[in-house]
């Protein structure tokens, strides 16, 4: 594959091999639809192998979301539906490892809200700065009645510990960008205007430092999560297995229609 193939992924390269990857569905608020999840698991390698990039800046399209979550249409498309649950499980698996084995640094710039496929790619990334004022993430799985799989198990006992990780996964509650930088969940918080500058400069400085030593660095301190992938594929089973339950079916349904959930396991 060449960057021109990718149809919801923007790649721009910078000076000083910066290459500059936009999550691109603003219509819908940045979310991933299954064209859009295939391609963040595949655009890693094809970096890889460029040899002209050092580094990669993601952020999302507009100027109200780094990536809002799961297109609707797709979510319901997987309740209940096992051959539609393995396929998404797997890539969801690719997703994780192949952003933790990319050898290259990833800064996000999170200029909005990020949910999903989106937030792992936003929480995973090497170096995380967040708009102060639009900057906002969570981990939305439990509100659609599914656990919360993908990154989050993993990574976020490392960023903020276990106790706070298990409140904002359990109670799915938003994370704006001051608590998230107080927290230790993202690297620095900046105001918005200063964002994509701010995620530049440090693109910069390690586009003009070793890279052996750089890239060595930051490997060495993903083994970390690498070490928790029984948790993270346990994670992903509960999270699957849920997608097949009544209580999926409600949650996507109360999404849809804009009201709390009743879920059937909570009568």
């Amino acid at each position: 594959m060449i960057y021109e193939d990718f149809q919801h992924l923007l790649l721009e390269k910078k000076e000083n091999g910066v290459l500059l990857m936009t999550i691109n569905r603003p219509e819908v608020m940045n979310a991933t639809n299954a064209r859009l999840h295939w391609e963040l698991t595949k655009i890693w390698a094809v970096i890889q192998d460029d040899d002209s990039v050092k580094n990669v800046v993601v952020t999302g399209a507009g100027d109200r979301a780094f990536s809002a979550g799961g297109d609707l249409d797709w979510v319901s498309g997987m309740v209940g539906n096992p051959k539609a649950v393995e396929g998404v499980r797997q890539e969801a698996a690719d997703l994780v490892y192949n952003i933790l084995s990319f050898e290259k640094p990833i800064i996000s710039a999170i200029n909005g809200v990020a949910v999903g496929a989106g937030l792992v790619v936003a929480m995973l990334a090497d170096i995380s700065i967040i708009s102060k004022e639009k900057g906002k993430f969570t981990d939305g799985h439990v509100k659609l009645g599914v656990a919360a799989g993908d990154h989050a198990a993993i990574i976020w006992p490392l960023l903020c510990g276990m106790a706070k990780a298990k409140y904002y996964l359990m109670t799915a509650e938003f994370i704006n960008g001051e608590q998230a930088e107080q927290m230790g969940m993202v690297s620095l918080c900046v105001p918005h205007d200063e964002l994509m500058d701010e995620a530049f400069k440090v693109a910069n400085q390690l586009a003009k430092g070793s890279q052996s030593a750089i890239n060595g660095t930051k490997n060495t301190l993903n083994g970390w999560m690498k070490m928790a992938s029984p948790i993270f594929e346990a994670s992903l089973r509960e999270e699957m297995l849920n997608f097949l339950s009544d209580d999926a079916k409600e949650g996507v349904a109360a999404v849809r229609e804009k009201r709390a959930p009743n879920f059937p396991s909570a009568q």
